[in-house]
């Protein structure tokens, strides 16, 4: 991941629903595709680690969540 650039998903669509990813130094930036002015989350890498294997554990999947 570069550090100037933010990236989007290969396989994101065109529906919006998408986040992009930024890392700055140590730090990787978040922030929603359609609002790229609005917020951005902030991660250490051991907390953006902790999201990615929590992603791939499907934690985060909405049956999971009900």
């Amino acid at each position: 991941m570069s550090n100037t650039e933010w990236h989007k998903a290969s396989a994101s669509d065109d529906t919006g629903q998408c986040v992009e990813v930024r890392r700055l130094g140590n730090t990787v930036l978040l922030r929603d595709t359609k609002d790229r002015s609005g917020a951005v989350l902030s991660f250490s890498p051991a907390e953006w680690q902790a999201f990615i294997t929590g992603v791939k554990a499907a934690e985060f999947d909405t049956e999971a969540m009900q």
